[in-house]
């Protein structure tokens, strides 16, 4: 079973950053459409950014202009850079498999953006 260990959040003021990174223990990534989704308190898990196995990259809404995800298939390691955070992107972020079967969810790793 593949099992994914988000990392790299904490506390971040109002317009500031923050990279996000999602290892794999298994060979997946680059192999298999992977995405970035969170969580904010109240609200259903929803998907903000994902990666085609090809390399295409795609975001929702509230990520255009500000996330950047990406990847290191050697790694197996993929990354979510996020700038100019707002009060409304805190959430615990989690990475995932997109379109189809999911692997158990991870932990997560929680953002908070606040003054």
């Amino acid at each position: 079973q593949v099992q994914l260990v988000e990392s790299g959040g904490g506390l971040v003021q109002p317009g500031g950053s923050l990279r996000l990174s999602c290892e794999s223990s298994g060979r997946i990534i680059g192999r298999y459409a992977m995405g970035w989704y969170r969580q904010g308190p109240g609200n259903r898990r929803e998907l903000v950014a994902s990666i085609t196995n090809a390399g295409g990259t795609n975001y929702t809404e509230p990520a255009k202009g500000r996330f950047t995800i990406s990847r290191d298939s050697a790694k197996n390691t993929v990354y979510l850079q996020m700038n100019s955070l707002k009060a409304e992107d805190t959430a615990v972020y989690y990475c995932n498999l997109v379109g189809g079967f999911q692997y158990e969810w991870g932990q997560g790793t929680q953002v908070t953006v606040s003054s």
